[in-house]
Protein backbone atom coordinates (compact mmCIF):
# COMPACT_ATOMS: atom_id res chain seq x y z
CA UNK A 1 0.00 0.00 0.00
CA UNK A 2 1.28 3.44 -0.93
CA UNK A 3 1.38 6.53 1.28
CA UNK A 4 1.72 10.18 0.29
CA UNK A 5 5.17 10.25 1.89
CA UNK A 6 6.31 7.25 -0.18
CA UNK A 7 4.98 8.80 -3.40
CA UNK A 8 6.69 12.13 -2.73
CA UNK A 9 9.97 10.32 -2.12
CA UNK A 10 9.88 8.57 -5.49
CA UNK A 11 12.61 9.97 -7.73
CA UNK A 12 13.25 9.51 -11.48
CA UNK A 13 16.05 7.07 -12.30
CA UNK A 14 16.13 7.27 -16.10
CA UNK A 15 13.61 4.48 -16.52
CA UNK A 16 9.85 4.15 -16.23
CA UNK A 17 8.96 3.07 -12.67
CA UNK A 18 5.66 1.48 -11.71
CA UNK A 19 4.90 1.33 -7.98
CA UNK A 20 1.77 -0.63 -7.06
CA UNK A 21 -0.93 0.32 -4.58
CA UNK A 22 -2.82 -2.93 -5.14
CA UNK A 23 -5.93 -3.87 -7.07
CA UNK A 24 -4.30 -2.88 -10.37
CA UNK A 25 -3.67 0.73 -9.26
CA UNK A 26 -0.14 2.05 -9.53
CA UNK A 27 1.73 5.31 -9.74
CA UNK A 28 4.01 5.61 -12.75
CA UNK A 29 7.15 7.71 -12.50
CA UNK A 30 8.40 8.90 -15.89
CA UNK A 31 12.11 9.55 -16.57
CA UNK A 32 11.20 13.25 -16.46
CA UNK A 33 9.91 12.89 -12.87
CA UNK A 34 6.22 13.22 -13.78
CA UNK A 35 4.06 10.98 -11.59
CA UNK A 36 0.75 9.72 -12.89
CA UNK A 37 -1.94 7.35 -11.68
CA UNK A 38 -2.83 4.35 -13.82
CA UNK A 39 -4.77 1.16 -13.40
CA UNK A 40 -4.08 -2.08 -15.19
CA UNK A 41 -6.99 -4.43 -15.85
CA UNK A 42 -8.25 -7.06 -18.24
CA UNK A 43 -11.34 -6.59 -20.37
CA UNK A 44 -12.65 -9.20 -22.80
CA UNK A 45 -9.39 -11.09 -22.50
CA UNK A 46 -7.14 -8.10 -23.29
CA UNK A 47 -4.77 -6.31 -20.96
CA UNK A 48 -5.68 -2.60 -20.83
CA UNK A 49 -4.66 0.52 -18.94
CA UNK A 50 -6.83 3.27 -17.48
CA UNK A 51 -5.12 6.65 -17.15
CA UNK A 52 -6.48 8.39 -14.05
CA UNK A 53 -4.42 11.58 -13.80
CA UNK A 54 -1.22 13.17 -12.53
CA UNK A 55 -0.08 13.21 -8.91
CA UNK A 56 -0.48 15.40 -6.84
CA UNK A 57 -3.36 16.91 -8.88
CA UNK A 58 -5.11 13.59 -8.31
CA UNK A 59 -4.52 12.61 -4.69
CA UNK A 60 -3.93 9.10 -3.40
CA UNK A 61 -7.47 9.01 -1.99
CA UNK A 62 -8.95 10.18 -5.31
CA UNK A 63 -6.94 7.59 -7.22
CA UNK A 64 -8.22 4.83 -4.97
CA UNK A 65 -11.79 6.06 -5.44
CA UNK A 66 -11.28 5.98 -9.22
CA UNK A 67 -9.98 2.41 -8.88
CA UNK A 68 -13.11 1.32 -7.03
CA UNK A 69 -15.37 3.03 -9.58
CA UNK A 70 -13.49 1.28 -12.38
CA UNK A 71 -13.87 -2.09 -10.67
CA UNK A 72 -17.61 -1.53 -10.37
CA UNK A 73 -17.82 -0.80 -14.09
CA UNK A 74 -15.86 -3.96 -14.86
CA UNK A 75 -18.29 -5.96 -12.72
CA UNK A 76 -21.09 -4.53 -14.89
CA UNK A 77 -19.26 -5.55 -18.08
CA UNK A 78 -18.24 -1.98 -18.94
CA UNK A 79 -14.73 -1.01 -20.07
CA UNK A 80 -13.70 1.88 -17.76
CA UNK A 81 -11.24 3.39 -20.23
CA UNK A 82 -13.84 3.40 -22.99
CA UNK A 83 -16.40 4.85 -20.59
CA UNK A 84 -14.01 7.65 -19.63
CA UNK A 85 -13.31 8.45 -23.27
CA UNK A 86 -17.03 8.53 -24.04
CA UNK A 87 -17.73 10.90 -21.18
CA UNK A 88 -14.99 13.25 -22.34
CA UNK A 89 -16.23 13.31 -25.92
CA UNK A 90 -19.84 14.28 -25.15
CA UNK A 91 -21.59 16.75 -22.91
CA UNK A 92 -18.57 18.83 -21.96
CA UNK A 93 -18.53 21.44 -24.68
CA UNK A 94 -14.75 21.33 -25.00
CA UNK A 95 -13.37 18.07 -26.38
CA UNK A 96 -9.82 19.02 -25.47
CA UNK A 97 -10.51 19.21 -21.72
CA UNK A 98 -8.45 16.51 -20.00
CA UNK A 99 -7.40 14.91 -23.31
CA UNK A 100 -3.86 13.62 -22.87
CA UNK A 101 -1.26 12.87 -25.52
CA UNK A 102 -1.76 9.14 -24.91
CA UNK A 103 -5.51 9.37 -25.45
CA UNK A 104 -5.00 11.38 -28.63
CA UNK A 105 -2.26 9.07 -29.91
CA UNK A 106 -4.44 5.98 -29.40
CA UNK A 107 -7.34 7.66 -31.19
CA UNK A 108 -4.99 8.51 -34.08
CA UNK A 109 -3.59 4.97 -34.08
CA UNK A 110 -7.01 3.30 -34.21
CA UNK A 111 -7.96 5.42 -37.21
CA UNK A 112 -4.67 4.90 -39.05
CA UNK A 113 -3.95 1.26 -38.30
CA UNK A 114 -6.22 0.08 -41.15
CA UNK A 115 -3.72 1.69 -43.52
CA UNK A 116 -0.74 -0.09 -41.97
CA UNK A 117 0.61 -3.53 -42.65
CA UNK A 118 0.15 -5.71 -39.52
CA UNK A 119 3.87 -5.70 -38.75
CA UNK A 120 4.07 -1.92 -39.14
CA UNK A 121 1.00 -1.45 -36.92
CA UNK A 122 2.71 -3.48 -34.20
CA UNK A 123 5.89 -1.41 -34.54
CA UNK A 124 3.98 1.88 -34.29
CA UNK A 125 2.14 0.79 -31.15
CA UNK A 126 5.35 -0.51 -29.58
CA UNK A 127 7.17 2.78 -30.20
CA UNK A 128 4.31 4.79 -28.76
CA UNK A 129 4.18 2.68 -25.61
CA UNK A 130 7.92 2.33 -25.14
CA UNK A 131 9.29 5.73 -26.13
CA UNK A 132 6.52 8.35 -25.99
CA UNK A 133 3.85 7.44 -23.43
CA UNK A 134 6.29 7.13 -20.49
CA UNK A 135 7.52 10.69 -21.14
CA UNK A 136 4.53 12.61 -22.48
CA UNK A 137 1.55 10.24 -22.34
CA UNK A 138 -0.08 11.94 -19.36
CA UNK A 139 0.46 15.53 -20.57
CA UNK A 140 -2.73 17.20 -21.85
CA UNK A 141 -2.41 17.51 -25.62
CA UNK A 142 -3.32 21.21 -25.48
CA UNK A 143 -0.41 21.82 -23.07
CA UNK A 144 2.18 19.73 -24.89
CA UNK A 145 5.24 21.69 -26.03
CA UNK A 146 8.18 20.90 -28.35
CA UNK A 147 10.58 20.58 -25.40
CA UNK A 148 8.46 17.73 -24.01
CA UNK A 149 8.70 15.66 -27.19
CA UNK A 150 12.34 16.61 -27.65
CA UNK A 151 13.11 15.26 -24.18
CA UNK A 152 11.63 11.88 -25.15
CA UNK A 153 13.54 11.83 -28.45
CA UNK A 154 16.81 12.83 -26.77
CA UNK A 155 16.45 9.93 -24.32
CA UNK A 156 16.41 7.52 -27.27
CA UNK A 157 19.19 9.42 -29.04
CA UNK A 158 21.44 9.04 -26.01
CA UNK A 159 21.25 5.25 -26.34
CA UNK A 160 22.74 5.53 -29.83
CA UNK A 161 19.50 4.74 -31.66
CA UNK A 162 19.54 7.86 -33.84
CA UNK A 163 17.16 6.53 -36.46
CA UNK A 164 14.60 5.49 -33.83
CA UNK A 165 14.85 8.91 -32.17
CA UNK A 166 13.89 10.58 -35.45
CA UNK A 167 11.09 8.05 -35.99
CA UNK A 168 9.41 8.76 -32.66
CA UNK A 169 9.76 12.54 -33.12
CA UNK A 170 8.11 12.20 -36.52
CA UNK A 171 5.38 9.99 -35.04
CA UNK A 172 4.67 12.53 -32.31
CA UNK A 173 4.39 15.22 -34.97
CA UNK A 174 1.80 13.16 -36.87
CA UNK A 175 -0.24 12.68 -33.69
CA UNK A 176 -0.05 16.42 -32.95
CA UNK A 177 -1.05 17.28 -36.53
CA UNK A 178 -4.10 15.05 -36.10
CA UNK A 179 -4.90 16.79 -32.79
CA UNK A 180 -4.58 20.21 -34.42
CA UNK A 181 -6.98 19.31 -37.22
CA UNK A 182 -9.43 17.91 -34.64
CA UNK A 183 -9.08 21.18 -32.70
CA UNK A 184 -7.77 19.44 -29.60
CA UNK A 185 -4.81 21.84 -29.65
CA UNK A 186 -3.83 25.06 -31.37
CA UNK A 187 -0.29 24.03 -32.30
CA UNK A 188 1.63 21.06 -33.64
CA UNK A 189 4.21 20.66 -30.89
CA UNK A 190 6.15 18.10 -32.94
CA UNK A 191 6.61 20.15 -36.11
CA UNK A 192 10.24 20.52 -37.19
CA UNK A 193 11.77 18.51 -34.34
CA UNK A 194 13.70 16.13 -36.60
CA UNK A 195 15.78 19.08 -37.77
CA UNK A 196 17.40 19.41 -34.33
CA UNK A 197 18.08 15.68 -33.91
CA UNK A 198 21.31 14.03 -35.01
CA UNK A 199 21.14 12.65 -38.53
CA UNK A 200 22.23 8.98 -38.57
CA UNK A 201 25.00 8.07 -40.99
CA UNK A 202 23.47 5.94 -43.72
CA UNK A 203 24.91 2.44 -43.87
CA UNK A 204 24.56 0.56 -47.12
CA UNK A 205 23.36 -2.99 -46.72
CA UNK A 206 25.97 -5.59 -47.45
CA UNK A 207 25.80 -6.75 -51.06
CA UNK A 208 28.02 -8.35 -53.68
CA UNK A 209 28.08 -6.13 -56.77
CA UNK A 210 31.04 -7.47 -58.77
CA UNK A 211 29.85 -9.98 -61.38
CA UNK A 212 32.56 -12.58 -60.78
CA UNK A 213 32.04 -12.53 -57.01
CA UNK A 214 28.26 -12.60 -57.46
CA UNK A 215 28.65 -15.71 -59.63
CA UNK A 216 30.44 -17.46 -56.77
CA UNK A 217 27.62 -16.52 -54.40
CA UNK A 218 25.07 -17.93 -56.84
CA UNK A 219 27.01 -21.17 -57.15
CA UNK A 220 27.24 -21.54 -53.38
CA UNK A 221 23.45 -21.22 -52.96
CA UNK A 222 23.08 -24.58 -54.69
CA UNK A 223 25.08 -26.16 -51.87
CA UNK A 224 22.52 -25.32 -49.17
CA UNK A 225 21.09 -28.60 -47.90
CA UNK A 226 18.50 -27.36 -45.39
CA UNK A 227 14.69 -27.36 -45.55
CA UNK A 228 13.31 -27.05 -49.08
CA UNK A 229 11.40 -23.82 -48.26
CA UNK A 230 14.62 -22.05 -47.32
CA UNK A 231 16.58 -23.69 -50.15
CA UNK A 232 14.18 -22.55 -52.86
CA UNK A 233 13.72 -19.10 -51.34
CA UNK A 234 17.50 -18.62 -51.58
CA UNK A 235 17.50 -19.86 -55.17
CA UNK A 236 14.71 -17.47 -56.16
CA UNK A 237 16.02 -14.34 -54.40
CA UNK A 238 18.59 -13.43 -57.08
CA UNK A 239 15.98 -13.66 -59.85
CA UNK A 240 12.93 -11.78 -58.58
CA UNK A 241 14.21 -8.56 -56.87
CA UNK A 242 11.71 -8.96 -54.02
CA UNK A 243 12.11 -7.88 -50.41
CA UNK A 244 12.42 -10.72 -47.95
CA UNK A 245 8.87 -10.41 -46.54
CA UNK A 246 7.35 -10.12 -50.03
CA UNK A 247 9.03 -13.37 -51.06
CA UNK A 248 8.68 -15.39 -47.84
CA UNK A 249 4.97 -14.73 -47.41
CA UNK A 250 4.11 -15.64 -50.99
CA UNK A 251 0.96 -17.69 -51.64
CA UNK A 252 0.39 -20.01 -54.56
CA UNK A 253 -2.84 -18.22 -55.45
CA UNK A 254 -0.72 -15.18 -56.40
CA UNK A 255 1.18 -17.06 -59.11
CA UNK A 256 -0.27 -17.37 -62.63
CA UNK A 257 1.80 -20.01 -64.38
CA UNK A 258 -0.07 -19.48 -67.67
CA UNK A 259 1.02 -15.84 -67.95
CA UNK A 260 4.25 -16.35 -65.98
CA UNK A 261 3.47 -13.60 -63.49
CA UNK A 262 3.44 -13.30 -59.73
CA UNK A 263 1.01 -10.62 -58.50
CA UNK A 264 1.67 -9.51 -54.94
CA UNK A 265 -1.31 -7.77 -53.25
CA UNK A 266 -0.96 -4.24 -51.81
CA UNK A 267 -1.13 -5.34 -48.17
CA UNK A 268 2.14 -7.28 -48.56
CA UNK A 269 4.03 -4.52 -50.37
CA UNK A 270 6.02 -1.82 -48.60
CA UNK A 271 4.50 0.90 -50.80
CA UNK A 272 0.98 -0.51 -50.33
CA UNK A 273 0.25 -1.01 -54.01
CA UNK A 274 -0.08 -4.15 -56.09
CA UNK A 275 3.16 -5.36 -57.68
CA UNK A 276 3.37 -7.61 -60.73
CA UNK A 277 6.56 -9.65 -61.09
CA UNK A 278 7.21 -11.09 -64.57
CA UNK A 279 8.70 -14.56 -64.13
CA UNK A 280 11.63 -15.70 -66.24
CA UNK A 281 11.66 -19.29 -67.54
CA UNK A 282 14.14 -20.27 -64.84
CA UNK A 283 11.86 -18.95 -62.10
CA UNK A 284 8.83 -20.78 -63.49
CA UNK A 285 10.89 -23.98 -63.47
CA UNK A 286 11.96 -23.50 -59.86
CA UNK A 287 8.38 -22.78 -58.79
CA UNK A 288 7.14 -25.95 -60.46
CA UNK A 289 9.79 -27.91 -58.55
CA UNK A 290 8.80 -26.22 -55.30
CA UNK A 291 5.10 -26.88 -55.91
CA UNK A 292 5.77 -30.60 -56.26
CA UNK A 293 7.37 -30.58 -52.80
CA UNK A 294 4.56 -28.52 -51.29
CA UNK A 295 1.82 -31.16 -50.98
CA UNK A 296 -1.03 -28.75 -51.68
CA UNK A 297 -0.37 -26.04 -49.11
CA UNK A 298 -1.39 -22.41 -49.54
CA UNK A 299 1.99 -20.90 -48.64
CA UNK A 300 4.87 -21.06 -51.10
CA UNK A 301 7.51 -21.18 -48.35
CA UNK A 302 5.95 -22.80 -45.25
CA UNK A 303 8.01 -22.97 -42.09
CA UNK A 304 9.52 -26.35 -41.17
CA UNK A 305 7.74 -25.97 -37.82
CA UNK A 306 4.28 -24.90 -39.01
CA UNK A 307 2.70 -25.14 -42.44
CA UNK A 308 0.42 -22.23 -41.55
CA UNK A 309 3.39 -19.87 -41.08
CA UNK A 310 6.04 -18.80 -43.61
CA UNK A 311 9.76 -19.16 -43.05
CA UNK A 312 11.35 -16.26 -41.19
CA UNK A 313 13.84 -13.68 -42.33
CA UNK A 314 16.17 -15.08 -39.70
CA UNK A 315 15.90 -18.48 -41.36
CA UNK A 316 17.27 -17.05 -44.61
CA UNK A 317 19.94 -15.09 -42.77
CA UNK A 318 21.09 -18.17 -40.85
CA UNK A 319 21.28 -20.10 -44.12
CA UNK A 320 23.61 -17.47 -45.59
CA UNK A 321 25.79 -17.62 -42.49
CA UNK A 322 25.95 -21.42 -42.72
CA UNK A 323 27.16 -21.03 -46.28
CA UNK A 324 30.05 -19.01 -44.88
CA UNK A 325 28.98 -15.41 -45.56
CA UNK A 326 29.42 -12.84 -42.81
CA UNK A 327 27.10 -9.88 -42.18
CA UNK A 328 29.73 -7.61 -43.73
CA UNK A 329 29.69 -9.62 -46.97
CA UNK A 330 26.02 -10.14 -47.77
CA UNK A 331 22.52 -9.89 -46.31
CA UNK A 332 19.13 -11.04 -47.59
CA UNK A 333 18.24 -7.55 -48.86
CA UNK A 334 21.61 -7.42 -50.62
CA UNK A 335 20.34 -9.44 -53.59
CA UNK A 336 18.16 -6.45 -54.57
CA UNK A 337 21.17 -4.16 -54.40
CA UNK A 338 23.23 -6.59 -56.47
CA UNK A 339 20.61 -6.69 -59.22
CA UNK A 340 20.09 -2.93 -59.22
CA UNK A 341 23.80 -2.10 -59.33
CA UNK A 342 24.71 -4.57 -62.06
CA UNK A 343 21.68 -3.83 -64.26
CA UNK A 344 22.35 -0.10 -64.08
CA UNK A 345 26.02 -0.75 -64.91
CA UNK A 346 25.00 -2.69 -68.03
CA UNK A 347 23.28 0.43 -69.33
CA UNK A 348 20.80 -1.49 -71.49
CA UNK A 349 17.67 -0.86 -69.43
CA UNK A 350 16.26 2.47 -68.27
CA UNK A 351 16.70 3.23 -64.56
CA UNK A 352 12.92 3.83 -64.46
CA UNK A 353 12.31 0.23 -65.53
CA UNK A 354 14.74 -1.09 -62.93
CA UNK A 355 13.16 1.05 -60.22
CA UNK A 356 9.69 -0.12 -61.23
CA UNK A 357 10.77 -3.74 -60.90
CA UNK A 358 12.25 -3.00 -57.48
CA UNK A 359 8.86 -1.49 -56.49
CA UNK A 360 10.46 1.68 -55.21
CA UNK A 361 8.28 4.70 -54.49
CA UNK A 362 7.88 7.25 -57.26
CA UNK A 363 6.98 10.74 -56.08
CA UNK A 364 5.46 11.49 -59.47
CA UNK A 365 2.12 9.65 -59.22
CA UNK A 366 1.42 9.93 -62.94
CA UNK A 367 4.77 8.43 -63.81
CA UNK A 368 4.30 5.77 -61.11
CA UNK A 369 1.08 4.65 -62.79
CA UNK A 370 2.87 4.57 -66.14
CA UNK A 371 5.63 2.44 -64.67
CA UNK A 372 3.20 -0.13 -63.31
CA UNK A 373 1.08 -0.37 -66.45
CA UNK A 374 3.22 0.22 -69.53
CA UNK A 375 6.58 -1.07 -68.32
CA UNK A 376 5.36 -4.63 -67.84
CA UNK A 377 6.58 -6.02 -71.15
CA UNK A 378 9.86 -4.12 -70.86
CA UNK A 379 10.30 -5.51 -67.37
CA UNK A 380 9.51 -8.99 -68.66
CA UNK A 381 12.28 -8.67 -71.23
CA UNK A 382 14.68 -7.34 -68.59
CA UNK A 383 13.88 -10.10 -66.09
CA UNK A 384 14.51 -12.83 -68.68
CA UNK A 385 17.78 -11.26 -69.76
CA UNK A 386 18.82 -10.86 -66.12
CA UNK A 387 17.96 -14.52 -65.39
CA UNK A 388 20.07 -15.65 -68.34
CA UNK A 389 22.93 -13.46 -67.12
CA UNK A 390 22.59 -14.87 -63.59
CA UNK A 391 22.76 -18.43 -64.94
CA UNK A 392 25.83 -17.59 -67.00
CA UNK A 393 27.60 -16.12 -63.97
CA UNK A 394 26.75 -19.20 -61.91
CA UNK A 395 27.87 -21.63 -64.63
CA UNK A 396 31.19 -19.87 -65.11
CA UNK A 397 31.80 -19.77 -61.37
CA UNK A 398 31.08 -23.48 -61.06
CA UNK A 399 33.53 -24.19 -63.88
CA UNK A 400 36.12 -21.96 -62.27
CA UNK A 401 36.22 -19.78 -65.38
CA UNK A 402 34.93 -16.49 -64.03
CA UNK A 403 37.03 -13.65 -65.44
Amino acid sequence: MLTDTRIRQLRPNGKVQKVSDGGGLYVQVAPTGTKSWRMGYRFEGRQKTLTIGQYPDVSLADARLAREQARKLLAQGVDPAAKKQEEKSVGKGDEADGRTFEMTAMEWYERKRVEFAPSHARDVLLRLRKHLFPFIGSIPIAELRPRDILRAARAVEETGCLYTARLIASMAARVCAYAQVCEYTDINAGAGLTSVLTMPVEKHRAAVVKPDEFGKVLASLDDYAGHHSVRYALKLLPYVFLRSSELRRGRWEEVDFASATWTIPPERMKMRREHVVPLARQVVGLLHELRELDNGGELMFPSPNSRSQPISDMGLLVALRRLGYSREEICVHGFRSSASTMLNAMGKFSPDIIEAQLAHADKDKVRAAYNRNDYLEQRREMMQEWADYVDDLRDRAMKGAVR
